[in-house]
This record gives C-alpha cells, structure tokens and sequence, in this order.
C-alpha cells in the first residue's frame, strides 16, 4: 500500500479524533502539544516527528499504520468523518475500518512473506434480486462446499474456504468486510451473545458470495435497508436451513423445546431460529410472537446438548489458516516473537505459548 502525504496524515489525525470523540483541546492535552500545532498538524501545514506521532497514536489507540499507509482502495472512496458528521454510528463504523485496513495490511504481510497463500474468493454468480434469491444463494454455497444440511462447526473455517479471512476484535459495533484486490477480510466484533457474532461472521461473508451493490441485481438503485435484508436472508439460511427445521417438524409440531434444541445444535440466536421457522412454516405469527418473549436462557441451551463446549467464535480471534501462517513465518525465522503475538490479536498470551525456535533460526 502506498504511503500518505502530510495532507492526509493530518486528515486521518482529524478523523481518528472525531472517532474517539475528542476535541482538539483533550487530543493535545493527551499528547502534550498545542491546540494551535494540533490544528496545524490537522490541516497539514505541520508535520509530525516520530515521536510525536507515537504519542497521537497512542492518544487514539490506533497503529501508527493507520497514519503512515493509504488505506485499501475499496475503502478510499467512503465519506470522511467531519464535525457535523462524526455520529456515534459514523464513529463505530470508522473503528471498525480501521481494524478491518489493518487486518488486510496483515494477510498481505504474510503473503509477502511466503508463510500464507489466498484462497480463491468465492462468488455466487446466479441473480439476486431479493431475500428469496440470496437464500437460494446460501443453499447454493452448501451444495458448493458440500455441507448438505449440517450445522457449520467453524464458520472462520468455511470463510476461509470462501477465500475471506476473519479477524475476531474487541471493538463496538458488529462487523465489516472488504474486498481489496485479491484479498476479501472481515472483522467481527467479539461482544454480545455467541449466536449473533456467528450471524454477523455470515452477514459478512454474505457480502462477499452475493457481491457489492454495484455487481448485483440488486443495483445501485436499491436502499441499504434492501440491500441488508438480502445479505439477512443469506445468513440465516446459511447457518440454520429452512429444510433443516421442516424435517424436524415432519412428523409432529415444532415445540419450543425442539427449537430450542435446534438453535443450539446449529448455533444461532434465539431471533435468527424463530425468523427460519416462519420460513419453515412450523409456527405462525402469533406463536413466533409468543416465542420471542420467552427467549431461552444460557443453561437451556447449553443442556439441549448435554453440556457439549461450542467454542467457535469464543474461542478464536484469527482465522485458522492465518494462525498457521504465523506460526510458520516464525519457525523459519522471518517474525520475531513480538510480531508473532501481535497477530495473533490475544489468540496466544505470552512469548511461552510460542514453540521453541534455535537462535539460528531468529532474525535478529
């Protein structure tokens, strides 16, 4: 990726403040400068020195990356925070582009490295115009990847599969995508309950099988909320098939109990197994109503399957693939230890979950 001028440092400076809802007056008191010379250094007509720049990095909790590299060129063309734009969504949403740019900043590093290979990036290329299509499109990527009607274990894994690598992070928010080039990357936020975080890791990975706005039927000319309801319908089916739940109530009525059983055999949320039996047929709307007020608890779930771990997305926080990549890019000595655990984003704790490496092998 290509490096920034001044002008856009001070711009990617100006934006991170907004994002962390800073003044300039908290953002200099933070980094020991003036309001004045952080003006200046928004504007561009000042520049930083190295350790300055590690102090405004460190204020707003971003890599000096963020400032120094040109973000990934699909993301080059999204509105830039401002004043009057800078939203609590405005703000998460740019969080989480930050993480996503840096997470594909990344892969290619390893690329470049020789310890990881790109996975072919998988794209439906039937019509979807609408929910009914995209779920045609999920079952359609079953069949691709051979899955029949099974719950889906690791869904990093079936991602990777798909040619997308996901980044498990500690921001708000829920998730994002992108498509740079030959890397397609998402980044799922690890807060709320496990069955959502798997429903935002297939929403985006829904983003990529169906394509952006401009290559599906869906158009340029549709909203957003259309648009989202389609991905909707592509993770639903892909996590918990319509068929799955007709077969369960093939032969007597769908309880609660059975659905409860289901949702936990295939990891979903409470709201995403309820919006599939409506689909199904097995309940009607005055029973789905009712369902939803009596949500299962954590021990309902966890004993419909006799108290069998379901780590998934709990567990990890890089996709498997890139995990071993790492390891690799270590052994053969062309990351340090430290780079080592810093991509791996907490998946390991400390230099003695690392393997032992000659000191022949280290680069110094």
């Amino acid at each position: 990726m290509s490096t920034l001028d001044w002008t856009d440092i001070g711009a990617r400076v100006r934006e991170s403040r907004l994002a962390m809802r800073l003044s300039q007056e908290q953002l200099a008191e933070l980094t020991g400068l003036d309001r004045t010379m952080v003006s200046k250094i928004e504007a561009g007509t000042r520049r930083l020195d190295a350790l300055e720049l590690v102090r405004v990095a460190r204020a707003l909790d971003l890599p000096m990356s963020h400032f120094l590299n040109a973000p990934p060129a699909v993301m080059s063309h999204r509105p830039p925070l401002a004043e009057d734009t800078a939203t609590p969504a405005a703000q998460v949403s740019y969080r989480m582009d930050v993480a996503l740019a840096a997470w594909i900043r990344e892969i290619r590093l390893l690329v470049s490295l020789g310890a990881l290979e790109l996975i072919p990036i998988k794209r439906y290329n039937g019509k979807v115009d609408g929910p009914a299509a995209a779920a045609d499109a999920a079952r359609w990527l079953r069949a691709e990847l051979d899955l029949g009607l099974a719950p889906i274990e690791s869904l990093a894994g079936l991602c990777e599969r798909c040619g997308q690598f996901v980044l498990v992070t500690d921001l708000s928010g829920e998730g994002a995508s992108a498509i740079d080039g030959d890397v397609a990357a998402a980044v799922v936020c690890i807060r709320g309950d496990p069955g959502r975080r798997r429903t935002t890791a297939a929403h985006e990975l829904g983003h990529l099988i169906l394509g952006d706005e401009y290559s599906t039927d869906l158009g340029v000319g549709t909203s957003r909320e259309a648009r989202e309801a389609a991905v909707d319908a592509f993770a639903a089916e892909l996590l918990l098939p319509v068929e799955a739940i007709q077969r369960a109530a093939a032969s007597t009525a769908l309880t609660r109990a059975e659905l409860v059983r289901l949702a936990a055999e295939y990891r979903t949320s409470w709201s995403l197994a309820l919006r599939q039996a409506r689909a199904a047929n097995a309940i009607d709307q005055n029973e789905e109503k009712d369902l939803r007020t009596c949500p299962p608890t954590f021990a309902e779930f966890r004993d419909s399957l006799g108290w069998t771990p379901q780590p998934d997305l709990d567990e990890i926080r890089v996709s498997p693939i890139f995990a071993h990549a790492v390891m690799t890019a270590y052994k053969n000595g062309r990351i340090t230890s430290h780079r080592a655990l810093e991509l791996m984003h907490g998946q390991l704790e400390s230099e003695t979950d690392l393997p032992p490496v000659a000191e022949t092998d280290e680069r110094p």
